[in-house]
């Protein structure tokens, strides 16, 4: 078992993945752990969209800070993990909408998504969280 470098961790985030964002919850019920797409750029802030008025978002509010994974489910097996605050919440824009729109269904599918969800952005904040606490594994050394 081995860890990532720092350029291989931020590269391996900055790949398109579903992430999996964790936050601690109330009333002695586990974190709440809910997958979803983002954005990340080595050295930046992770971004994520969701609607303003959610549980997920109430929970983030409250807690501050966040917990957020990545994995490659294929041999070789890799994760990248981090934990940090939220540094800030701004209404989605369209441009970011689009952008995440086509980072996950590709360029002609990522359109036609944005143009049936736009709708939507009036009700949706995009959250930025600064990474500062990492654990990666990377399964690489240990294959034959």
């Amino acid at each position: 078992m081995s860890d990532l470098t720092k350029q291989e961790r931020e590269q391996f985030l900055a790949d398109v993945h579903v992430g999996v964002l964790t936050v601690a919850d109330v009333d002695g019920r586990g974190p709440l752990a809910v997958p979803l797409g983002y954005l990340y750029e080595p050295g930046g802030e992770i971004r994520f969209a969701t609607a303003k008025d959610c549980r997920k978002m109430t929970l983030v509010r409250a807690a501050g800070r966040v917990g957020f994974l990545v994995q490659k489910e294929q041999l070789p097996y890799r994760y990248v993990s981090v934990e940090g605050p939220v540094v800030g919440e701004h209404q989605t824009t369209p441009d970011e909408h689009l952008t995440m729109s086509i980072r996950y269904f590709g360029p002609q599918e990522g359109r036609s998504y944005f143009e049936m969800s736009k709708h939507a952005l009036s009700g949706m904040v995009t959250v930025r969280v600064l990474p500062q606490r990492w654990r990666t594994y990377d399964s690489s050394d240990e294959l034959p």
